[in-house]
């Protein structure tokens, strides 16, 4: 299927103008995400009709904490990313392509049938996830139309990376983001991901300035993001240019993939974080990655009432009353809150 997106260079060659890597691909070749391929001069999807993953989840696992929470999201992903990630932490599907010589597969599945199947799940949305959404662009927009039309939600669960075009393209019919802000180093982006800090950042302001919803979600790897000073400033970031309503997810990283030789992150380290991302103002702050910890709950932070309790990725109780906290009456942030 031919893609969106992109525009003709000289010996027809084609640039891709899907994310902010803007690949040059010759004919014959693949951009650096290996499912988009030059033929001839047209740039074609490899993965418009292979679904690789497909699950109905909690939508607290996306993580989305302030969207519809104690919903269910029907989650689906292709083969593929844009970021070549050594903690990758769905290596075996995302980087299928790049490490086993330009493989694909995956299951045939209209974007009717997979709205279909979504709302006789019960799903209230659709998450397009486990790889990035960006590189099955195609796919994802066809269903998230067909979605809107039957009143299902739509979310990506993103790197951000995605060009301004794209976002453009994608945010009348996309309604909450989950965006992994990896850490606010360029160097760690450029040695660890193959990518770049500035254009993730637009993307997450430029969302806001669309009204899709956001949340953010920051893996904290031992050594290489956790300096606490670099987790202030995202922090500020997030409260500056965001805004304090935006719930941020420090989650903890467990060896993986091409990362192995550092240590799954200490449980103190995630507690730091919180800390710090609260000190910059932040009203929800999460930690993932270790059930059982009080920073999975929703406290206002008007009175420090527990407002919506979790136990790993389900909801144990939702006393949100028409968004607001029922004990001092503090406006809750999000969408479909209300228990």
């Amino acid at each position: 299927m031919e893609a969106v997106l992109y525009e003709p260079l000289k010996d027809g060659g084609v640039r891709c103008r899907l994310c902010s890597h803007y690949c040059a691909i010759k004919d014959g070749r693949r951009g650096l995400c290996n499912v988009r391929e030059n033929h001839g001069g047209r740039l074609e999807t490899l993965v418009y009709d292979k679904i690789i993953a497909c699950h109905v989840d909690p939508i607290e696992k996306k993580p989305l904490f302030h969207f519809y929470p104690g919903s269910l999201a029907y989650s689906l992903g292709t083969v593929g990313c844009n970021f070549r990630c050594r903690f990758c932490q769905n290596a075996d599907i995302a980087q299928m392509a790049t490490d086993h010589d330009g493989r694909i597969i995956g299951k045939g599945m209209r974007p009717e049938a997979i709205v279909a199947d979504a709302i006789s799940a019960g799903c209230k949305s659709i998450a397009y996830t486990y790889t990035e959404p960006t590189v099955f662009f195609e796919l994802a927009y066809a269903i998230a139309a067909a979605a809107h039309e039957r009143g299902i939600q739509n979310i990506f669960v993103t790197n951000g990376y995605m060009s301004s075009e794209a976002l453009d393209m994608i945010h009348p019919v996309l309604d909450a983001a989950n965006v992994d802000l990896k850490a606010f180093s360029d160097e760690f982006y450029k040695r660890q991901c193959s990518a770049r800090l500035a254009p993730v950042l637009e993307t997450l302001k430029k969302m806001k300035a669309l009204g899709v919803f956001v949340e953010v979600t920051t893996l904290i790897i031992p050594g290489l993001n956790d300096d606490p000073q670099e987790l202030k400033d995202l922090a500020n970031f997030i409260a500056t240019d965001l805004g304090d309503d935006t719930p941020w997810h420090v989650s903890r990283f467990h060896p993986t993939y091409r990362l192995t030789d550092q240590p799954p992150t200490p449980v103190s380290t995630l507690l730091r974080a919180r800390d710090i991302g609260m000190a910059a103002g932040l009203k929800y702050v999460y930690t993932g990655n270790v059930p059982g910890q009080a920073g999975e709950n929703t406290v206002c932070y008007g009175c420090g009432e527990t407002v919506i309790a979790r136990r790993g990725f389900f909801v144990d109780e939702n006393k949100i009353l028409n968004n607001q906290c029922p004990a001092c009456g503090a406006l809750i942030h999000g969408v479909g809150l209300s228990g």
